[in-house]
């Protein structure tokens, strides 16, 4: 028995770490990618990202053009990126086609040449979408989805999740609408809203309570800046936005969006 668990072992340390896998729905039948398939395609190749928004400092991947891999999409399509950890990205394609100058990259991590811990001692791999240029398309931090497990198109928000959606006798340039695109950009990424949407790691923000119901304005814009200024707490996964990530203008839009969904609370 012993000779056995040695042998398995020693096999065990010859044999090259399984490959992941990413799955990639656009309605036409779901597509299974390998890692080693993919670091292997001809258009894969070394691109530096100097900000990079989970590492924090410049990172070199391996990485191919994700819109190679999302053929037939349009522009006004919406895509759903789903990490491992239950945060769920939601992004227009028409920000994925851009001609701006900002690109889109799957970079994947190499098991033979794993990428190191993030920081708080994360995981980013197997797959992270990455940016080249991220400012001339005014890319935001939720953007940048880390640990992919899979990407799939949806129907548009208004379709999937009517629960979310604001009074539609608003006016077109309501301070509230504006925050509903800022939320769909921020917020919606980790937490649902009347139970609708498909993140799992934040709490509902209208079910049972809104936060506009039971924290003062002043409190409430600290904890989005900075969440361990109003609780400390070393297990928190909230990241603070900052103003390069949610300016003046946008913050106040969302919390009017969500003092307006307090009123229009549905699934209770």
């Amino acid at each position: 028995m012993k000779l056995f668990a040695v042998c398995l072992l020693a096999l065990c340390l010859v044999l090259p770490a399984s490959a992941a896998e990413l799955k990639v729905d656009l309605g036409h039948g779901v597509v299974t990618y390998r890692s080693e398939t993919l670091l292997r395609r001809p258009d894969a190749r070394t691109i530096s990202v100097p900000g990079d928004v989970a590492f924090r400092r410049a990172m070199h991947y391996r990485a191919v053009p994700l819109v190679a891999l999302l053929d037939g999409i349009g522009p006004g399509d919406h895509l759903q990126f789903v990490a491992g950890d239950g945060f769920a990205a939601e992004i227009p394609a028409a920000l994925l086609l851009n001609a701006q100058g900002s690109e889109a990259w799957l970079a994947i991590e190499d098991p033979a040449q794993p990428w190191p811990t993030l920081p708080g001692h994360g995981h980013a791999g197997p797959f992270y979408l990455v940016w080249t240029r991220p400012q001339a398309a005014g890319i935001g931090t939720e953007q940048w989805p880390y640990q992919l497990a899979s990407i799939r198109r949806l129907a548009g928000v208004a379709e999937c999740f009517p629960a979310i959606l604001p009074d539609p006798a608003l006016p077109a340039d309501s301070e509230v609408r504006h925050g509903f695109a800022v939320f769909q950009r921020t917020c919606f990424a980790c937490h649902t809203l009347n139970g609708q949407g498909d993140a799992r790691l934040g709490p509902d923000l209208n079910l049972p309570h809104n936060p506009t119901e039971y924290l003062r304005a002043d409190l409430l814009r600290a904890f989005i800046r900075n969440p361990q200024s109003l609780r400390q707490w070393p297990q928190a996964k909230m990241p603070g936005f900052d103003t390069h990530a949610l300016p003046d203008a946008d913050l106040d839009a969302v919390l009017a969006y969500l003092r307006h969904m307090a009123g229009r609370k549905r699934g209770g």
